[in-house]
């Protein structure tokens, strides 16, 4: 079986340089997608050499990150990016976190940060992925059907199997990219969440390794102080002073320091059309760039078809990206912050990610 998984090694890395067949501590591999260390300026963010901070986890720098190269399925209780077959669904965000961790130190569920790298990439490259958001194809191309997962009376195809769509739907448009990042299904994110609007993180990338929990109680939540991006301890209710909230002014998501909302609860707008008030600073609105939160200025993200979603009453809200199968509203920077962390259907996946935690 060694043999077998170095000579598949080798094939994919003739016709693919930056994937890599990776093995959990069970020996079972997951095709990866190798993305290098890179600086804000190197994404198209300014002139800032500091690196990106999805490449920072428990204060040190690490050389790559490696995404599932496709949604992942689930294998006795364990998280695997494969070609070809039905992405998993029908899963809550504890359990995404679990199948992902279950694989060994580093494996963990994509972050919110490597969420907002890719965009970055994406948009500093010049093309924003498309994928299934239209019953078993892109919205934008309706000649082109991936192979079905699962079907109803009425479509084609719901879910497509993992891969089989065209180049269109890998984040680089080449056989080397990371495929289905738009629709078939929605991606829980780690490391970020909602507490009545609250936005909260865990500091850099520490969401990548499982020593800092994720859970509903953690002390690893922390706010943000709007004035300078520095991470702040919440208060619990979600009013912490000064901190970052998801307030919603103009019909649009506007990021500020209180809520003054008439009627909080779900609301949704464009990505495009996400603003933020004078109280929120640069610093601030850097790092809800990094996470993939917020437009930067010059962006190439089509304004429409991108739409997010985010509810600022409840007590917790977790969040998921990139849209699924059955709305065209949906696309590669749609966010979803609805449902709690039980949240589970046949809507929403997840993808692994690795990266080589530090040593002390």
């Amino acid at each position: 079986m060694a043999n077998n998984f170095d000579l598949a090694a080798l094939a994919l890395k003739s016709e693919c340089p930056n994937n890599e067949i990776l093995y959990d501590d069970k020996g079972l591999p997951s095709i990866m997608v190798k993305i290098p260390k890179m600086t804000y300026a190197e994404l198209g963010l300014g002139a800032s050499t500091a690196t990106f901070p999805a490449f920072i986890v428990n204060g040190s720098e690490v050389d790559a990150i490696y995404i599932s190269k496709y949604p992942c399925m689930v294998n006795n209780g364990r998280a695997y990016s494969l070609p070809g077959v039905g992405p998993g669904n029908n899963l809550n965000f504890n359990s995404a976190v679990s199948y992902c961790s279950a694989k060994g130190a580093g494996w963990h569920l994509m972050t919110a940060l490597e969420w907002g790298l890719l965009i970055a990439w994406c948009e500093n490259n010049g093309y924003i992925p498309i994928g299934n958001n239209s019953y078993g194809k892109a919205a934008s191309e309706s000649n082109y059907v991936a192979i079905p997962d699962n079907t109803d009376a009425t479509h084609y195809a719901l879910r497509t199997k993992t891969g089989t769509g065209p180049l269109t739907w890998y984040h680089d448009k080449t056989p080397s990219g990371i495929a289905d990042l738009c629709g078939n299904v929605w991606e829980w994110t780690g490391g970020i969440r909602t507490v009545k609007g609250e936005l909260q993180i865990l500091a850099n990338n520490n969401a990548a390794d499982s020593d800092h929990s994720q859970g509903a109680t953690s002390a690893e939540w922390k706010a943000i102080d709007a004035s300078d991006g520095s991470l702040i301890t919440p208060d619990g209710n979600g009013t912490t002073t000064g901190s970052v909230k998801m307030d919603y002014a103009s019909s649009k998501l506007t990021y500020d320091t209180s809520i003054s909302d008439a009627s909080p609860g779900e609301h949704s707008c464009q990505f495009t059309a996400i603003t933020a008030t004078a109280n929120i600073s640069d610093a601030a609105k850097n790092l809800l760039i990094a996470l993939g939160m917020f437009p930067k200025t010059s962006t190439i993200i089509p304004s429409s078809n991108q739409t997010v979603y985010w509810n600022n009453a409840q007590a917790e809200r977790s969040f998921y990206r990139g849209g699924y199968y059955n709305t065209t509203a949906y696309g590669f920077a749609s966010f979803g912050g609805y449902y709690d962390r039980s949240h589970a259907y046949g809507g929403i996946g997840f993808r692994a990610a690795f990266i080589q935690l530090p040593t002390a």
